[in-house]
C-alpha cells in the first residue's frame, strides 16, 4: 500500500489552549466541515467526538489528548486535540513534541489566561510555528484588539491579524479578510456549512488598511519583491503575500490571527484554510537531529520515506478493545504490519502487531505508515512514552520527553485482597499511560502512594481505577509533595566492613554535598584519584547516593538540587564489591547531608482569580491569611484580575471557600510555579509525623 498524499501536503498541527476556549468546540467544526463527521458533536451535550472518555463527557472537559485525521483541500491534517486543565500537562507536552504546528484558540472575553501562557511556553521550548485564533466574538465582553494586545503584552507574541471581526458581542455575523479586503458572511441555516463574500462595510475600511499595512511591514523582509513593490505603493497579489505570510511563520517570526465562533459556526473555514497556507509540513522543517546510542555523536534523519525507519512514541493508551495502544510519530521511513523494530531506549526487540489510524477512540487498519504520520501500533511490550523506535540496522536515539514532577499525593488502600490484585494491575496500567502519574510503597506504613498533578488529575484517576477495572478502594486525603534540599556545603563518610569466617565486605566513601540552584536536580561528580576507588565500583556508589536521595533525612521527602563529589575511598583486594560500595555510600551521603543545613521546600502555586470589584477586600485578605504573596491586581472588563503565589497545602479546600467569599460570582486557575523553602513553624509541625498514617478520608466507590 503507497502513501495516499504527498510528504509536503501533510499538516501534523495541535489544537491548544486555556480551559474553556473552545478548542475541543473548534475541533468538532474542523472534522464537520471536513466531512470527517456528519454531526457536530457538542460538548455542553457530552456528545463531543474528541471527548470520548466518560469522565471528560461528564464534566465537560478535555482530559487526554485525542488524536483524528481530516482531509481539506487535498491535504491530510492529522490533529491532536489537548486538554487545558494544568493538571493534564503531561498531555500537551508530549503533544507539542511530535508536532509541526500549532493553533492557539483564545476567548475574546477572556484573552490571554493562565493556562494559555503555559501552553504558549511550552510551544516556545519546541520553536513550533503558531496561528492564532480568537473564539468567541459572539460572547458579551469580546474584544478582538484587547485579546490581540494581551498576546503582545503577556506572551511577547509578535500578533498580527489578517482578519478582523465584522462585528462583536451579538453583532457579530463574520470576518474581514484583510489580505482579500472582503468580508464573509456565515449562512446560519447551514451549520455554518456556507457564506458569501460582501464587500467591506465604510466603517472597517480604516481599520482593514491599518492592519495590513502592518502586516506587510512585518512579512516583507521575506520576499524582496514584495518589500521593492509596498515602498512603491504598488497593488500586491494576495498568493505573494500568503508565500511571504508562511515564511515568517516557518522562522516563527510573526503568528497570523484570526478570529471567528466556532459554537455559532462562524470562522472555522479560513482557519483550515491559513492551516494548509501556513503551518509546515514535515518537509519544511529541519531534519531531526538525535545521536548514536551510547554516544554524544549527532545524525540526523530527514522527513522521507527513502531513509531507514524512525519513529518517537509519545503516548501509550489502554484500549478495551485493542489492549495496548502506543502513538507514535513517524519521523522517516516506512512502518509496515507485521515487522521488528528495535526500541533502542530499552535495546529490545518489539514487534508491529497491527497499525491503527486512531479518530479519537474509533480505529481503521492501516498495512504502513510513512514518515510524518502519526499513527497507534499494538503488540509493543517494552515501549514506554519517549522511547524511540528505529530499523535495527539503523539505530538513532531522539531526545525524550521530559514532564514535571507530581505535587500532590494521597494513599490508596484496597477494601478486599481481589481489590488488591485489581488495584495493582489498574496502577501498573494508568502509570504506563501517565508519566506524571507516580506509584510507590510507603515503606513504613506499606500503603500504596499515589501521586500526581493536582487535586483533579487524582480525582479522575480514582475515578477510572473504579470504573475501568473495577477497584473498591479507600482514598485518603490529599498531601502535599513535599522535597528536601541543602542549605550549606555537607561532608559525609561511609564504611560498610563486615567480617565473616568466609568472604567478608569491605566499602568505604568519602562524600561532599552541595546546594545547586533551584530546578537543578541532582548531579554526581567522581573526583577521586590514583584507583583509591576501582572504577567498577564507581557506579555502584552512584547508585547507593541516588537512591538515598530518594528519601530525605527531616521527613523522609526526596532530596532535590544538590551536587555530590566523590572524593576519596578505600577497597579491599577480595571483600570490596558493588552492595558494600552501595551501601558504604548511602551511609556517607546520609552523613553528608545532616552536616548541611538540610531543610524542607514546598510547591508554590501561581493562582489567577478574576472577581467583581467589591470582593476584592475580602479576598485578598483570605490570600494573605493562606500565606498568599499578591504579585498584581489588573483591571479587566468590568473584572478584576488578582495574580498571586500561594502554598500548595493552603489551597486545599479554595474552590467551596471562594464561591462562599464572592456568592459565586468568582473563577481562579492554579498551576505549580516553583518550590520553596517551608517556615520554621510549619517544618517542625511536619516532621512530627502528621505526613504518615492511613487517615482516609473517603472512598474510591
Amino acid at each position: 500500500m503507497g502513501r495516499l498524499v504527498l510528504l509536503e501536503n501533510i499538516r501534523n498541527i495541535g489544537i491548544m489552549a486555556h480551559i474553556d476556549a473552545g478548542k475541543t468546540t473548534t475541533t468538532e467544526r474542523i472534522l464537520f466541515y471536513t466531512g470527517r463527521v456528519h454531526r457536530i458533536g457538542e460538548v455542553d451535550d457530552g456528545a463531543a467526538t474528541m471527548d470520548w472518555m466518560i469522565q471528560e463527557k461528564e464534566r465537560g472537559i478535555t482530559i487526554t489528548s485525542a488524536a483524528t485525521t481530516c482531509f481539506w483541500k487535498d491535504h491530510r491534517i492529522n490533529i491532536i486535540d489537548t486538554p487545558g486543565h494544568v493538571d493534564f500537562t503531561v498531555e500537551v507536552e508530549r503533544s507539542l513534541r511530535v508536532l509541526d504546528g500549532a493553533v492557539a484558540i483564545f476567548c475574546a472575553v477572556g484573552g490571554v489566561e493562565p493556562q494559555s501562557e503555559t501552553v504558549w511556553r511550552q510551544a516556545d521550548k519546541y520553536r513550533i510555528p503558531r496561528i492564532a485564533f480568537i473564539n468567541k466574538m459572539d460572547r458579551v465582553g469580546a474584544s478582538f484588539n484587547n485579546a490581540v494586545e494581551m498576546m503582545k503584552t503577556r506572551l511577547g507574541a509578535s500578533a498580527i491579524p489578517i482578519q478582523i471581526p465584522l462585528g462583536e458581542e451579538d453583532l457579530f455575523t463574520g470576518v474581514v479578510d484583510i489580505i482579500e479586503r472582503k468580508a464573509l458572511v456565515w449562512h446560519d441555516g447551514t451549520s455554518g456549512a456556507t457564506f458569501e463574500e460582501i464587500e467591506v462595510p465604510d466603517s472597517l475600511v480604516e481599520s482593514m488598511e491599518n492592519w495590513r499595512n502592518v502586516l506587510l511591514e512585518a512579512v516583507s523582509n521575506y520576499d524582496d519583491d514584495l518589500m521593492e513593490k509596498y515602498l512603491a505603493g504598488e497593488e500586491i497579489p494576495g498568493d505573494q503575500i500568503h508565500r511571504a505570510i508562511r515564511k515568517a511563520v516557518l522562522d516563527a517570526a510573526i503568528v497570523p490571527v484570526l478570529c471567528g465562533a466556532a459554537f455559532k459556526n462562524r470562522g472555522v473555514q479560513p482557519l483550515l484554510d491559513s492551516v494548509i497556507r501556513y503551518l509546515p509540513s514535515p518537509v519544511d522543517l529541519p531534519p531531526v537531529v538525535g545521536h548514536y546510542p551510547h554516544s554524544d555523536k549527532e545524525i540526523c534523519r530527514k522527513a522521507s520515506d527513502e531513509e531507514p525507519f524512525s519513529g518517537l512514541a509519545f503516548k501509550i493508551m489502554n484500549d478495551p478493545h485493542a489492549g495496548k495502544l502506543t502513538f507514535i510519530r513517524v519521523y522517516s521511513g516506512i512502518l509496515k504490519n507485521g515487522s521488528s523494530v528495535l526500541n533502542v531506549n530499552t535495546e529490545k526487540k518489539e514487534r508491529i502487531g497491527r497499525i491503527l489510524q486512531m479518530h479519537s477512540n474509533k480505529r481503521e487498519e492501516r498495512n504502513a505508515v510513512f514518515a510524518g504520520d502519526i499513527a497507534a501500533v499494538v503488540g509493543l511490550k517494552w515501549t514506554r512514552t519517549g522511547d524511540t523506535l528505529t530499523k535495527r540496522e539503523a539505530p538513532i536515539v531522539f531526545e525524550t520527553i521530559h514532564f514535571p514532577e507530581p505535587v500532590i499525593s494521597v494513599a490508596v488502600e484496597p477494601r478486599t485482597k481481589a481489590d488488591q490484585d485489581r488495584l495493582a494491575i489498574a496502577l501498573e496500567r494508568l502509570s504506563s499511560e501517565d508519566p506524571t502519574f507516580r506509584v510507590k510503597q510507603d515503606e513504613e506504613t506499606g500503603q500504596m502512594i499515589i501521586s500526581g498533578m493536582g487535586e483533579l488529575h487524582l480525582e479522575i484517576l480514582t475515578d477510572r481505577m473504579f470504573r475501568e477495572f473495577s477497584v473498591e478502594a479507600n482514598v485518603g486525603k490529599p498531601q502535599v509533595s513535599y522535597r528536601e534540599t541543602i542549605t550549606d556545603e555537607g561532608v559525609g563518610e561511609g564504611k560498610f566492613i563486615k567480617q565473616t569466617g568466609g568472604k567478608g565486605q569491605y566499602g568505604h566513601v568519602e562524600l561532599k554535598i552541595y546546594p545547586e540552584e533551584r530546578e537543578k536536580g541532582i548531579s554526581f561528580i567522581d573526583k577521586t584519584k590514583g584507583g583509591v576507588i576501582p572504577k567498577e565500583f564507581i557506579g555502584s556508589v552512584e547508585s547507593g547516593v541516588k537512591e538515598t536521595l530518594e528519601i530525605g533525612v527531616i521527613a523522609g521527602y526526596p532530596v532535590v538540587d544538590v551536587r555530590v563529589e566523590l572524593v576519596d575511598g578505600s577497597f579491599h583486594e577480595i571483600d570490596s564489591n558493588e552492595l558494600a560500595f552501595k551501601m558504604a555510600a548511602s551511609l556517607a551521603v546520609r552523613e553528608a547531608i545532616a552536616d548541611a543545613r538540610p531543610v524542607l521546600l514546598e510547591p508554590m502555586m501561581k493562582v489567577e482569580i478574576v472577581l467583581p470589584e467589591e470582593y476584592l477586600g475580602d479576598v485578598l485578605g483570605d490570600l494573605n491569611s493562606r500565606g498568599g504573596k499578591i504579585g498584581g491586581i489588573v483591571p479587566r472588563r468590568e473584572a478584576q484580575v488578582i495574580g498571586a503565589t500561594v502554598p500548595l497545602y493552603e489551597m486545599f479546600g479554595y474552590a467551596t471557600k471562594l464561591r462562599s467569599l464572592t456568592q459565586g460570582r468568582a473563577i481562579y486557575t492554579m498551576q505549580f510555579s516553583h518550590y520553596e523553602q517551608v517556615s520554621s513553624d510549619k517544618a517542625d509541625e511536619l516532621t512530627i509525623g502528621t505526613r504518615r498514617g492511613s487517615r482516609f478520608a473517603g472512598s474510591c466507590h
